[in-house]
């Protein structure tokens, strides 16, 4: 999943905010670490206000004199946007005001009244709705709508929302709104849920250092592993326990990631957890139970090795292995850190392995490849809604390293995943070794809505510096090879990665193999 910024969190009231240009502004904006705005050409202004009798959307619009042509079909928009609402809200006792401004930038403002629903929380996802719609009928990449009247599908969801008595049930309509966008990528997630991805970019938590994982045919709560001098760790936690209770509470029956919020809380309070440790067999098992204070604990999205490798010459050589697992907010600065200490430690050639990383914060994508890259390179293309395709370029780059590369991806690595396996292939600076990657060549942001929900909506789609449209398609990379051994979960989250199991990894061998033949021909990327 793909997203422009984590942080990017407008509320409903700061929404009149708008400048023009929506794409251009937007993705040059990002380019120049500046994403801070909804811009638009056409700008729709929603409000929301709220009585014990009536929720009020205001909407206004304002079209850009500048195209004729655009404020011709947005008018014609406008009108049958109020045309549709009263006729599907009148029953509802609606009330629409229209007040139109003759200067040359049109201006016209929409109000529409719908009852409350009775149930408090429904009616929070009503605004929650209002708010979903307005932000997709202005970013949303495909302005059709999936062919589709956007206005006429707003009317239709509060309607049926009204007679609804559960917060539940009023998301489960507006997950069926977005799904009619014909886009898998544009859906909203719960305040929990949007924490959990908070917690995912920002790489820190307050919590207890435990990772877990339910298993899929018992569904029992089972420890991964334990970050190094976490809480978790320190109480000597091991690999295979089966977590019981968290503060007096059976977890059977819940997911790993309900149990996750449960053993996350404030830094300095505590959490107990009762275990069935033992259970691999290698010793007796038995019940404990044990009191964990929650601490700040940072998630490190790097994880890296030293390789010797003997050349076909018989030299003896250092090969710098990176493993990145997301593009969280660090990412960028720790490859980097990780490279520069390399570098110090005689390392002549790279093996940077994006396998099954799903993707993450586009920016990061970027400056990791930044990393790799000189010049003004070119590092990937939008194309915003109404098709106009813009560059995305370094600036006077200059690489931390130079030393040949060699790009390991499957088909887990998606979108800043491939974004960065486009660039730093496309540009000639490595050579790419694994399977097709999973071909996801669309951009979304991300937004907070105003009760701690979150917005993700598709708001371009990108191709490589070549010009290749991978969605759906993917990348092949230039060898292929069969995985017979992949790191372990647990290796990587504790920050470890064991030379031994990289030497077994049949991927990285053939790595190993290509940057010899990059050598030996001269090659210097």
């Amino acid at each position: 999943m793909e997203s422009l910024s984590p942080n990017f969190s407008p509320k409903l009231k700061n929404f009149p905010n708008v400048q023009n240009n929506l794409f251009r502004n937007r993705l040059q904006s990002f380019a120049s670490h500046q994403f801070m705005g909804f811009n638009c050409r056409n700008t729709t202004t929603l409000r929301v206000s709220s009585n014990r009798f009536k929720t009020r959307i205001s909407l206004r619009i304002r079209s850009s004199e500048t195209q004729p042509n655009h404020e011709v079909n947005s008018t014609d928009s406008r009108k049958k946007l109020m045309s549709s609402v009263a006729k599907g809200l009148v029953g509802f006792a609606a009330a629409i005001s229209i007040c139109l401004d003759s200067s040359s930038a049109v201006a016209e403002s929409l109000t529409v009244a719908f009852p409350v629903s009775r149930a408090r929380e429904v009616n929070t996802v009503q605004r929650t709705l209002v708010e979903a719609w307005g932000l997709i009928r202005e970013t949303f990449v495909d302005p059709t709508f999936n062919h589709q009247d956007w206005d006429m599908k707003l009317q239709q969801t509060m309607v049926e929302m009204f007679p609804l008595r559960s917060a539940d049930a009023a998301y489960n309509k507006i997950s069926g709104l977005l799904s009619t966008l014909g886009d898998p990528f544009t859906r909203i997630i719960s305040p929990k849920e949007y924490q959990s991805f908070r917690i995912g970019n920002d790489g820190n938590l307050q919590g207890v250092g435990l990772f877990i994982n339910m298993e899929p045919k018992t569904g029992r709560l089972v420890v991964l592993s334990c970050i190094d001098g976490s809480p978790a760790a320190r109480a000597g936690i091991q690999e295979g326990d089966e977590l019981i209770e968290i503060n007096g509470q059976k977890v059977i029956g819940i997911d790993s990631e309900a149990a996750a919020q449960k053993l996350r809380g404030r830094v300095g309070t505590t959490v107990t957890v009762k275990l069935l440790t033992g259970k691999n067999g290698e010793r007796e098992s038995y019940f404990r139970e044990v009191n964990l204070p929650r601490e700040y604990i940072k998630l490190s999205p790097i994880s890296s090795a030293i390789i010797p490798h003997r050349t076909p010459d018989g030299r003896q050589s250092k090969t710098g292995y990176v493993k990145l697992s997301a593009f969280s907010q660090t990412a960028a600065v720790e490859m980097e850190n990780a490279i520069q200490e390399m570098e110090g430690q005689g390392v002549e050639s790279y093996i940077l392995d994006l396998r099954n990383n799903p993707g993450g914060l586009v920016k990061v994508g970027l400056d990791v490849a930044k990393i790799w890259l000189d010049g003004d390179e070119t590092l990937v293309n939008t194309v915003d809604r109404e098709g106009n395709m813009l560059p995305i370029s370094i600036v006077d780059g200059h690489a931390v390293t130079h030393h040949p590369l060699v790009v390991l991806v499957n088909e887990g690595s998606a979108s800043a995943s491939e974004i960065l396996a486009g660039a730093l292939h496309d540009n000639g600076r490595a050579i790419l070794v694994g399977h097709k990657t999973f071909g996801k060549g669309k951009i979304q942001s991300v937004t907070e809505l105003h009760d701690g929900s979150a917005l993700f909506v598709t708001v371009a789609k990108y191709l490589s510096p070549a010009l290749h449209d991978i969605d759906q398609v993917g990348i092949m990379p230039d060898v292929q090879c069969t995985t017979n051994m992949l790191n372990s979960p647990s290796e990587l989250m504790k920050n470890k990665t064991s030379v031994s199991s990289l030497e077994a990894d049949s991927c990285i061998m053939v790595a190993e193999h290509e940057l010899d033949i990059q050598e030996s021909k001269g090659t210097a990327s």
